[in-house]
């Protein structure tokens, strides 16, 4: 019995004296497994990064990020041919090439051009979509099940730590260039595109469109995020990068309305619920259609202009669908030749206008290639035909002018765009070309809904303006087309 008490009060000591130990160690397991969780997910915004940046970025192909020095330029064609078709990564890669964190990219940095790309993959929904994702009923609720939406957590922080740092170091001159390339890029991609410009603009969402409460955009407003960014950081946030697209309720409307244009079903759906969501939005539904009406992009096509090195930016925003492929089409037959030729003189690639395609010679065609950003392939196709047009336009041309307002007008090279064709005969006309104000004249006189209002003084002061410049009437198959489009437009 003796016995028998005194082993139970040896392990009641025993006991007593491990308790704290075995707390200890059992508080220690939970504290890692707690700590493993969060470095996981997304634990009310605080992150464990690692302080390697290689162990923190989402891994890339060496084809992305090979140094590739002799084949920068095909490099760089390959990755923007990606970045114009919506790839996360390569737009990121695009934004770090541009910015010459590397020495091998020192000869191609333009801040303009790297923050264009940052901002674009910030809101590219491919960057902050949960992905692998499981409920783990008690453990804090849905978490990812691989590292994929952690390291894309961490490129999006990075990314606003980077385009914060450019736009501060511009004038409000070269932060609205900025802005217009990123809004031209989104314009080239349909419905999805305008749904992120919307998005850009709607209070609702997060400094680049993503959900309110992600925590990038939380970190971004200030309102929490990395718990290393420091306490000032925190509060303050990143105030240039987050006030690069204003918002309003008008614009976002619009690019909603846009959307719906293209005829996806998805965005009537979300133009519905844009209007449901605040009181008061639906009022402004009368003025964003006409607004629609007379929207164009920032630019007729991507800026051309290249960084010392000399290698171009090209414009990867290929023509999309049957009414693109049937406008381009109709180049080779209905558009002569010498209007090609016009510009390519104009440009100073050639020193007289060439009658017809086989009066180029291979370099005068390279020469444009290269001028384009495209891959010198030695043979001028039909978009390279438009983009010269477009170009010596952009340019200050008055003749290039009209031509592309007549190429929209009639569908030819570009699929028929009346806000567009208006655009351009208002800018040969602005340079003094009878032709164009004789064709302003008709749309004054017809009135073409959305685009310009009948004013029947406005369209006689063109006429004789027109007239006193020496031309006759002999507009009058461009006169028939926009009655007809006028027409059109009122039913």
């Amino acid at each position: 019995m003796a016995e028998s008490e005194a082993r139970q009060e040896g392990r009641s000591r025993s006991g007593r004296s491990r308790g704290p130990a075995a707390v200890a160690a059992v508080a220690g397991v939970l504290a890692v497994a707690a700590l493993t969780m969060a470095s996981c997910g997304d634990r009310g915004g605080v992150r464990f990064w690692q302080g390697d940046v290689r162990a923190n970025s989402c891994p890339r192909p060496a084809s992305l990020t090979g140094s590739e020095f002799n084949a920068q330029e095909t490099g760089l064609r390959a990755l923007r041919r990606a970045a114009f078709r919506g790839d996360f990564f390569a737009q990121l890669e695009l934004g770090s090439r541009y910015s010459a964190t590397r020495a091998t990219d020192k000869n191609i940095e333009d801040p303009i051009e790297a923050a264009t790309w940052y901002a674009m993959a910030l809101a590219n929904d491919e960057g902050y979509a949960p992905i692998n994702r499981v409920n783990r009923n008690g453990w804090g609720g849905w978490r990812p099940l691989s590292r994929y939406d952690d390291c894309r957590a961490w490129e999006r922080h990075n990314a606003y730590q980077r385009l914060d740092r450019l736009l501060g170091q511009m004038t409000r001159e070269e932060q609205e260039e900025v802005r217009d390339r990123v809004i031209y890029v989104l314009s080239t991609q349909d419905a999805d595109g305008f749904r992120t410009l919307a998005r850009l603009h709607d209070g609702l969402y997060g400094p680049f469109g993503e959900p309110e409460d992600n925590r990038e955009a939380r970190e971004a407003w200030g309102r929490g995020g990395d718990h290393r960014a420091g306490g000032d950081r925190r509060r303050r946030g990143y105030q240039t990068a987050v006030n690069l697209f204003q918002r309003n309720d008008v614009d976002a409307y619009l690019y909603n309305y846009l959307a719906v244009q293209t005829g996806d079903v998805g965005a009537y759906v979300l133009m519905s619920d844009f209007e449901r969501s605040a009181p008061g939005r639906s009022r402004y539904r009368g003025f964003v259609e006409a607004k629609a009406r007379q929207w164009t992009p920032p630019y007729e096509f991507y800026p051309n202009d290249a960084p010392q090195s000399g290698v171009p930016f090209s414009d990867e925003s290929r023509p999309r669908g049957d009414a693109w492929e049937y406008a381009l089409s109709r180049m080779g037959g209905e558009l002569p030749f010498i209007h090609v030729g016009r510009a390519l003189r104009y440009l100073g690639i050639t020193d007289t206008a060439a009658q017809r395609p086989e009066d180029l010679s291979k370099r005068q065609i390279e020469t444009l290639e290269a001028m384009l950003g495209h891959p010198m392939e030695g043979r001028l196709s039909y978009l390279e035909r438009v983009r010269a047009i477009q170009l010596a336009s952009v340019n200050g041309s008055s003749e290039a002018q009209l031509v592309l307002a007549v190429m929209y007008a009639e569908g030819i090279g570009l699929p028929a765009d009346y806000a567009r064709a208006f655009k351009w005969f208002e800018e040969a006309a602005r340079q003094g070309s009878p032709e164009a104000k004789f064709a302003m004249s008709s749309y004054f006189a017809l009135g073409v809904s959305g685009v310009a209002d009948q004013d029947k003084a406005q369209a006689v002061a063109l006429r004789i303006d027109s007239a006193l410049s020496g031309f006759g009437p002999s507009a009058g198959r461009l006169q028939a087309v926009l009655a007809q489009v006028s027409r059109s437009q009122r039913r």
